[in-house]
């Protein structure tokens, strides 16, 4: 699906605008043209400090935020460099510990425009190749950044010698471009996999698992999956991770759900088998109550849109928007509603697989009130009533925006009864959310 971005900085828009009439406006998946961008401007992915590179087909923006929280709470000023962006564009580039600023931001754009404009690079690959000069511009100890799609022909894995690789939790998704399968896809995630470079990973059945060590093995890259070389558990309230150097105990993720735990280990191991970057123990502690990523499993706080709901209700906003996610969403606000009925709010780009995501909250789902997701194609309201229907969600309405269906939900509401909603199915979806909200990502 296209890209979309737009500024409130005259400046910045104007070269946004310019980005999307260059771009060829679609996922573009390949390694020439941001090869080629990059030579024009001096090569800066060589001159990265040490890297981080994080794929997988969910948790790995999360994993990203525990990576980030660990190394600033060792002392270390942070590059991050993830997508998509919510509400700014402003944040896909973080630079030494803050979001890039917007003279910034349109200068760096423009250098990149303008040196590559006969090039025709994507939207990603040109807000990549403004990442990485960004990022050798301003000093810092270490480096995040999160793979697009995919990995292997994904613009980012042109990092040659990164720190660290790691792949969070593998799924189906993009299979326009990955593959059908579950193990075509683990091979397209481990092709960040570098020589002489660890690569982490989680526990996958073994199809999967063995695709992945087939490519780590290829790329000569020491494979350090989960459970044979690094574990961890939940227990007593935390989380207790052991590997061939020891074992610690942090406190559980300040994240919601039941899936960060996971994600917390996988940034632990991550970070300890790799050697550029000193971190202590005690970082690991602070990354659990720290780490914050928008729009996973977020609580909304008073503002607008929670004032159209009943007082006492709760609204939830998650962009999850394939079936992996989705069974850890659905297990999270099950958990969080405590017995109370759940609404969902849900609009889903046109690629995504309705039923898919829907399937895990249909046993419990009081009502489901399909929107559009404004700026994008997707899944016309009326289809994801008709896809509720064959799933046994019977109580389903249409509206035309988020506002909109929170009214109608506070005019159903029963007295007594705040209703628990859940808004989910895009990331885009989720931007206007927050921004609507009055909680703008900083």
């Amino acid at each position: 699906m296209p890209d979309h971005a737009r500024s409130a900085d005259p400046a910045v828009q104007f070269q946004l605008d310019r980005l999307m009439a260059l771009g060829p406006g679609a996922d573009v998946l390949g390694l020439d043209r941001i090869t080629r961008l990059l030579a024009r401007l001096g090569d800066p992915q060589q001159a990265l400090p040490p890297v981080i590179h994080v794929a997988g087909t969910n948790g790995k923006g999360s994993t990203c935020a525990f990576l980030r929280a660990a190394l600033e709470a060792a002392g270390k000023t942070v590059h991050v460099y993830t997508s998509p962006h919510l509400v700014r564009f402003n944040e896909r580039i973080r630079v030494a510990g803050r979001l890039i600023g917007d003279a910034e931001l349109a200068a760096l754009l423009a250098e990149v425009l303008d040196a590559g404009a006969d090039i025709r690079a994507s939207f990603f690959e040109v807000t990549t190749a403004v990442a990485f000069l960004a990022f050798t511009r301003t000093r810092a100890d270490a480096c995040i950044i999160e793979v697009g799609l995919g990995g292997r022909l994904d613009a980012t894995n042109v990092i040659p010698a990164p720190a660290a690789t790691a792949i969070a939790q593998l799924g189906i998704d993009h299979q326009a471009f990955l593959g059908d399968t579950a193990e075509a896809i683990a091979r397209e995630k481990a092709g960040i996999a570098k020589p002489g470079v660890p690569l982490i990973t989680m526990a996958y059945p073994p199809t999967v698992a063995e695709a992945v060590a087939a490519v780590a093995g290829a790329a000569g890259a020491p494979l350090f999956p989960r459970s044979s070389d690094w574990s961890f558990r939940v227990e007593s309230g935390q989380l207790c991770y052991r590997d061939a150097k020891g074992t610690l105990a942090t406190p559980l993720p300040a994240l919601a759900g039941p899936h960060q735990p996971a994600n917390l280990a996988l940034a632990i191991a991550t970070l300890r088998h790799q050697t550029s970057i000193a971190v202590p123990d005690s970082a690991f502690a602070a990354a659990a109550r720290e780490a914050r990523w928008p729009a996973r499993m977020q609580r909304l706080a008073r503002g607008p849109l929670l004032a159209l709901l009943p007082s006492g209700s709760e609204l939830w906003l998650d962009g999850g928007h394939n079936p992996a996610a989705a069974d850890a969403v659905a297990d999270t606000i099950e958990r969080v509603a405590h017995g109370r009925p759940i609404h969902l709010v849900l609009g889903m780009l046109a690629n995504k697989d309705v039923e898919g995501l829907l399937a895990p909250f249909a046993p419990f789902t009081a009502s489901l009130t399909a929107v559009p997701v404004p700026g994008h194609a997707h899944h016309a309201p009326v289809a994801l009533v008709e896809a509720a229907h064959r799933l046994g969600i019977t109580s389903t309405a249409v509206a035309d925006e988020v506002p909109t269906a929170l009214r109608m939900l506070a005019g159903r509401a029963t007295a007594g009864e705040p209703p628990v909603v859940l808004v989910l199915g895009s990331l885009y979806l989720a931007g206007t959310v927050l921004e609507a909200n009055d909680e703008l990502p900083d």
